[in-house]
């Protein structure tokens, strides 16, 4: 009895494992639940929507450079119309949850039921994964497309919106591939953490590349002292963070002056309704 009651009490003493945060399980940000994190309860859709402009993706081909789950990718494709849209991310895990919701978006199209209650109310089918928002397209905006718009006619989301495994930094450019816009919203800093300057002038780089002429680059950069909050993330991320010499907030300079953009406009006047710590510049480059 008394050997069961030490056994148990020293059982008792042991440390807890300690429960690790996000962080340290998203080295690239490459968060579960990263939507929910950053829009504000209460709200229809991604603030950062009423910032873009329809004429650059109303029938174009666009291409979305660390889109997490895709939510925005999609919703992106269903509010403006795209010819096409790919989103590509670094994590398997996040894409494969992309292609979940696109399922879910495309059938939930074809049945003409697209609004945003019917996406909530069917919330609880999605995978944990996915224990997020699902507030896709607003009612009717996916059917005026498709009715509106030529290039839209008999068109389903599959046809519209891919998804892609890939690590942008390092993967080969292909030389066939080109789009009219391109997105790289709030990545900037987990590729300058990981990869250094080389990493960040890399990404400017094939995005120039990739980019037809006139095309339009749209770029959410985090702010410095957000490095320093995620510079431990790993060993890469923290000995990367030493070397930096081209703080985020030489990217537009970087852009105009190294990279060869001809015009920058800045879209963060009309933005609101984003989570605290989430106010970040969105600025769109024109090659």
């Amino acid at each position: 009895m008394g050997g069961g009651m030490a056994a148990a009490e020293r059982e008792q003493g042991k440390k807890k494992p300690r429960k690790r945060n996000r962080e340290e399980f998203s080295p690239f940000g490459n968060y579960r639940y990263y939507y929910g994190y950053r829009i504000s309860q209460g709200l229809d859709e991604d603030p950062r929507l009423k910032v873009l402009k329809r004429e650059w993706f109303q029938g174009k081909d666009c291409l979305d450079v660390g889109c997490n789950n895709g939510l925005l990718t999609i919703r992106i494709a269903q509010k403006f119309c795209c010819r096409s849209i790919l989103g590509i991310d670094i994590d398997s895990n996040r894409i494969e949850d992309a292609h979940w919701i696109l399922r879910k978006a495309a059938k939930m199209q074809s049945a003409g039921k697209s609004d945003s209650k019917t996406l909530e109310s069917r919330a609880e089918e999605r995978p944990d994964d996915c224990a997020q928002d699902l507030n896709l397209s607003k009612d009717g905006e996916t059917r005026k497309c498709t009715k509106n718009h030529s290039f839209s006619e008999k068109r389903d989301l599959f046809e519209v919106v891919s998804f892609r495994r890939e690590n942008f930094v390092l993967a080969r450019a292909d030389a066939h591939e080109s789009y009219d816009t391109i997105l790289c919203l709030s990545v900037t800093k987990w590729i300058h953490l990981n990869w250094g300057d080389e990493g960040i002038i890399t990404l400017f780089s094939k995005i120039w590349q990739l980019l037809r002429q006139g095309g339009i680059f749209i770029l959410e950069p985090q702010p410095w002292r957000s490095y320093e909050n995620n510079r431990l993330v790993s060993k890469a991320t923290a000995e990367n963070y030493e070397e930096i010499e081209y703080p985020p907030e030489d990217f537009q300079d970087i852009l105009l002056d190294k990279i060869g953009f001809r015009t920058v406009e800045d879209l963060t006047s009309g933005l609101s309704g984003t989570n605290a710590g989430f106010n970040r510049p969105i600025l769109a480059f024109r090659k």
